[in-house]
């Protein structure tokens, strides 16, 4: 008797599941098998170490765009890659016209030419046992002057080909290997990727990176990869060495003296000493003998060594006054070449010694913006060249607009990093043609004109020298026939205006928008507006100094006074 067996409906959907259950498992066995294969076990494979050039260059654990050269063992740095690394001085300046190469420091002018073998520095011959030279548009330089005067450490591996850059006083930290670990470093930080090295016992190891639980590491061969954290152990740190330098130049050596300083203006005639009153307080004149006179770089001079002497016995410092003649085309061909510019420096420098001054006073006013970096550069080879000849180094800016010519072109920021001091031209606020009468300088457009240079320039206060007018002007004001006003101006001293509010009975009330007194009257049906300078303007101004810990003042011009100016400015300085 034959019998059919029916599975139940129930029974089939038990087996169904714990079929599911059983495939469930094995795939889950096989998931977590593998996650951790991938997680535990490293990968085995080799990766040999590939750059992009030769002889690559390493900084900070990556690799630059352009690769070094090597000649009779010597490295040879690219332009490029030197400008990315010191981005912030910008010391390194190339002409290509002339195939001129400068390298500029605090107190260093390096001069050299592509393919040859000797240069300048400051004024004494340099040699070189290679030539800085010019390959695929790229521009080379010799290690050894860049060691000298900014500290970079240039560390070649013969056997790897690998360049790497150090800059002075930069600190690393090291660690080595654990060599029961076996460790390796790796293209990237995970241990499934290949392995770049095995590494021996005791290996140090640079350390440029920390990458949850990596390190992104380099070799003493120069190589670079990522090794784990537990598989190395802290080894100290290396510190790039200082150069040994002389000791700075001290531009101020009146401790404890705020700068007081006046410019002399020189016209067509010599100043007679004699004339000049007491001045005390007065530490420094800058007269106005020097000016550029074609785009040569040479320069007119209108010294008078009786006036220096007069100086001298006074206890002056004597800052001579260079400036462009603010003529722009000529100032931009003056500026354009290392040639042209070390004309300029070599008889500032001759002037300096033949007529005994103490320093330069640098007005280059009326200037093209293109002109920016040249007018710094021109800044950087002549500073140290200047202190090399214990010479105090200025230049006049105006403060922050938007003027191309008058504003825009400076560079405080470079400028403050490389001059002694910045004499802040806070005047002319409402200059000579303004069509709308105003103080020649408020306070607080004075006080603005201050804190910007400090706040967005990050010039330090040390340097800020606060230059304050002696003039004011005489605004005329009158209404057209076609009913517009008309407005005009004319510059005068304090004894002007002091005889003007004297002759006119007039009496001066304080203006607080200015903060300065100020009168109007009328002359011949013309309305007539001064905003004073006088004693209490200069003593405001002189506060600002104090607030702000600036190095001192100035003042234009000396013949613009009121003889008692002097004791109120000196007072306010050091009360």
């Amino acid at each position: 008797m034959e019998t059919n067996y029916v599975r139940s409906p129930r029974k089939k959907r038990r087996v169904g599941f714990m079929t599911l259950v059983f495939l469930f498992m094995i795939s889950a066995i096989a998931t977590f098998g593998w996650f951790g294969y991938m997680k535990y076990v490293p990968s085995r494979e080799y990766q040999a170490p590939a750059y992009a050039s030769t002889n690559p260059i390493m900084i900070g654990g990556k690799e630059m765009g352009h690769g070094a050269l090597i000649e009779n063992g010597e490295v040879k740095l690219p332009l490029p890659v030197l400008e990315e690394l010191f981005a912030q001085d910008k010391p390194l300046h190339y002409e290509s016209s002339t195939g001129t190469i400068v390298l500029t420091s605090a107190d260093k002018v390096l001069r050299l030419k592509t393919d040859t073998l000797t240069g300048i520095l400051n004024r004494q011959p340099y040699k070189l046992t290679i030539a800085a030279e010019v390959t695929n548009e790229t521009v080379y330089i010799p290690s050894a002057p860049l060691k000298e005067l900014y500290g970079l450490r240039v560390d070649y591996d013969a056997e790897s080909g690998i360049v790497t850059l150090l800059t002075e006083g930069e600190t690393v930290p090291l660690v080595e290997a654990k060599p029961e670990k076996g460790a390796a470093v790796r293209t990237g930080p995970s241990i499934r990727e290949p392995y770049l090295l095995k590494l021996p016992q005791g290996e140090k190891l640079r350390v440029w990176e920390e990458n949850e639980g990596w390190l992104l590491v380099q070799s003493g061969d120069g190589h670079i990869g990522y090794i784990r954290e537990k598989d190395a152990t802290p080894a100290g740190s290396e510190t790039v060495t200082e150069v040994e330098r002389d000791d700075p130049f001290v531009p101020w050596k009146l401790d404890g003296r705020k700068i007081n300083l006046t410019w002399e203006a020189v016209y067509e005639r010599r100043i007679d000493p004699a004339k000049i009153g007491e001045m005390p307080g007065l530490n420094v004149v800058s007269p106005t003998w020097f000016e550029l006179i074609d785009g040569t770089g040479a320069i007119k001079g209108k010294a008078d060594s009786a006036y220096v002497k007069w100086a001298h016995d006074r206890g002056y410092q004597v800052w001579a006054l260079f400036s462009n003649g603010f003529e722009p085309d000529r100032t931009t061909e003056a500026l354009a070449t290392v040639e042209s510019r070390f004309v300029m420096i070599q008889q500032l420098l001759a002037f300096a010694e033949m007529y005994n001054l103490q320093g330069f006073n640098i007005d280059f006013e009326n200037v093209y913006t293109k002109d920016k970096e040249n007018l710094v550069q021109f800044m950087k080879e002549l500073t140290p060249l200047l202190h090399e000849a214990d010479l105090v180094v200025s230049i006049d800016v105006t403060p922050k607009s938007n003027s191309e010519m008058w504003s825009v072109f400076l560079d405080r920021e470079a400028l403050g990093r490389t001059v002694d001091y910045m004499m802040v031209m806070a005047y002319d606020e409402h200059w000579a043609s303004s069509p709308k009468s105003g103080s020649v300088a408020s306070l607080p457009w004075t006080e603005q004109s201050i804190a910007r240079i400090l706040e967005e320039d990050k010039v330090p206060p040390g340097k800020l020298i606060l230059s304050m007018p002696l003039y004011t002007r005489i605004w005329s004001e009158e209404t057209g026939e076609d009913g517009k006003l008309k407005v005009s101006s004319k510059a005068v001293g304090m004894e002007r205006v002091k005889t003007i509010i004297q002759e006119k009975g007039l009496k001066p009330v304080l203006d607080t928008a200015s903060g300065q007194n100020y009168v109007e009257y009328d002359e011949n049906g013309i309305k007539q507006r001064i905003w004073i300078e006088d004693d209490m303007s200069m003593k405001a101004r002189v506060e600002l100094v104090h607030k702000y810990k600036l190095a001192g003042v100035a003042t234009w011009q000396r013949t613009f006074q009121t003889p008692s100016i002097w004791q109120t400015i000196d007072e306010a300085l050091h009360d």
